[in-house]
């Protein structure tokens, strides 16, 4: 299955993202972490995208899109993969769109985490993640059993820069204004299937399980 997850920050993407490779063993790519791979392995296109991150300045689109292009066209991809986090916007949409196809790896269906705005308030300044394996914890739901440690690797926890009311509202503003174009893309081409994120993790994940089981 090739898949594409999408919702606003605080709805779930990574903890979904990590349950659906689990079910499913198909390649999770999150856009941070193509991005530290190609900076890390010095590809020709990480090393343009590093460039533009030393100086404190935006990837530009088409960096990013030969980012992902080139990270799905490797052969962990083969049997399918999840893309997190990628589009973002129109631009990014039909980028991926075509390429997926042109490579012989279409996407199949569109994964939509919808939730109240005002509700991740409190999902996103709760949230903790661990500095060494980047383990999602949340001080309300899911509390690490000693605080500030990771309970999977003993790392240390911390709350992003923009984890408080103030940077959601900008990322919110962001996701509004050019990434639920790029939903409704896919949805004029059928690939969209909504799934109420406002919901316990099982629940989330019993209903993606439902859509993702009809692809088979």
């Amino acid at each position: 299955m090739n898949l594409l997850i999408m919702g606003p920050a605080g709805s779930g993407k990574g903890t979904m993202s990590a349950k659906i490779v689990d079910l499913y063993q198909i390649t999770h790519i999150s856009t941070g972490d193509m991005f530290r791979e190609a900076i890390s392995k010095q590809t020709p296109v990480g090393v343009e995208a590093k460039s533009f991150i030393d100086q404190g300045l935006l990837v530009p689109d088409d960096v990013t899109n030969r980012m992902v292009e080139e990270r799905i066209s490797q052969d962990d991809c083969l049997d399918g993969y999840l893309l997190d986090g990628f589009p973002r916007s129109m631009s990014q949409a039909l980028f991926i769109e075509k390429t997926a196809k042109d490579m012989n790896r279409p996407i199949e269906c569109v994964i939509n985490l919808e939730i109240d705005h005002d509700i991740l308030v409190r999902r996103i300044t709760g949230r903790r993640l661990c500095k060494t394996c980047g383990e999602i914890y949340h001080i309300d739901t899911k509390p690490s059993k000693v605080e500030g440690v990771c309970d999977v690797c003993g790392g240390e926890l911390y709350q992003r820069s923009d984890d408080n009311e103030e940077g959601l509202r900008v990322r919110l503003n962001e996701y509004t204004n050019q990434t639920q174009a790029a939903i409704e893309f896919f949805r004029e081409k059928g690939l969209v299937q909504d799934v109420n994120a406002d919901q316990v993790p099982d629940n989330v994940i019993k209903d993606i399980e439902i859509i993702l089981e009809a692809l088979k």
